[in-house]
């Protein structure tokens, strides 16, 4: 299990990162402490987390995620064993979004206080703002960087050709430039990521942190009819995977599956660690048992057959 650097960043993660967004949502502090402490005792370290998380959840404001995450810090005292990425810019509240300096500058010192550290590796924009600047944005960054309060900065959900002119924007002005990109990808959602966005990447050495690498658990294989649906509150975001292509992915998962005496989650992250390119996969557990399950992905070795067959199934 070798490390990758994230771009050009100097940063280097085990290549699996665990996902946040269910910490406040559909687990509590407790279990998420759980979790925490079972994924840093397996030797992994990157964590991806949001101001915006779980703002979502009924009662939440948001930013409940970071500090679960805080809290554990403070706790056991384990920030030097771990690699922090959060995000900004999505809605917190009416007045508080977007990628302004006036705002990235109080937002970063919100998400510092419930993270409860005085630095963060890396701090991505969540969205896109066309309403600010590039130049701004980056100014902005490039400020942080040099007050050590970032390490390193990223892009998720940004268009090839809007990274590609961020990037210019960078260059030109002698600013600090996204070392990587948080897109969505995954054995199903695969075209919009390798027609547009992963040449962008690959000619410019960027890192890619891929969300939804699981399709919203339809991958795992616990989602295989409509009346699956039920079983957990992401249910209904995979019914649009329930197709001839859907199906004829997770006959393919399930045969390399048996043939390697693993999960289907984990087949599907190791194809996703094996693609050129990925530094690290997002994936989200709500147990120990099923963290286990899919951080085994990280020394998963499928062979060029597995993943020819894995490939081609779901071609598009």
């Amino acid at each position: 299990m070798e490390k990758r650097e994230i771009g050009k960043s100097g940063i280097k993660v085990y290549p699996f990162a665990l996902g946040s967004n269910v910490f406040g949502w559909t687990i509590d502090e407790p279990i998420s402490f759980n979790i925490l402490d079972a994924y840093v005792d397996a030797g992994l370290d990157l964590i991806d987390t949001a101001d915006v998380y779980s703002r979502w959840k009924p009662g939440n404001r948001g930013g409940e995620s970071e500090t679960i995450i805080g809290n554990w810090i403070k706790k056991y005292g384990k920030r030097d064993k771990v690699i922090i990425a959060t995000k900004v810019g999505k809605p917190m509240s009416e007045d508080k979004r977007g990628l302004s300096k006036a705002y990235i500058t109080k937002a970063v010192e919100a998400s510092l206080k419930r993270l409860q550290t005085d630095y963060i590796d890396l701090y991505q924009s969540h969205d896109d703002d066309k309403n600010t600047s590039l130049l701004e944005t980056l100014e902005t960054y490039t400020d942080l960087i040099k007050q050590g309060k970032v390490r390193a900065i990223g892009a998720s959900n940004y268009s090839g050709d809007r990274l590609k002119e961020a990037l210019h924007v960078s260059k030109d002005n002698g600013l600090a430039a996204y070392e990587c990109l948080q897109p969505e990808y995954n054995l199903y959602q695969r075209e919009h990521y390798e027609t547009e966005l992963e040449p962008v990447c690959r000619e410019n050495n960027i890192g890619v942190i891929n969300y939804y690498s699981l399709a919203s658990g339809f991958l795992t294989g616990k989602y295989r009819s409509e009346a699956d649906l039920s079983k957990s509150p992401r249910g209904q975001g995979v019914k649009k995977y329930l197709d001839d292509r859907g199906y004829k992915i997770l006959a393919a998962i399930d045969k390399v599956a048996v043939e390697y005496k693993t999960t289907p989650a984990s087949v599907a992250l190791a194809w996703l660690i094996a693609r050129p390119g990925i530094t690290a996969p997002i994936a989200s557990a709500t147990t120990v048992k099923q963290l286990h399950e899919i951080i085994a992905s990280v020394n998963l070795n499928l062979k060029s057959d597995a993943t020819s067959l894995l490939t081609k199934a779901s071609s598009y």
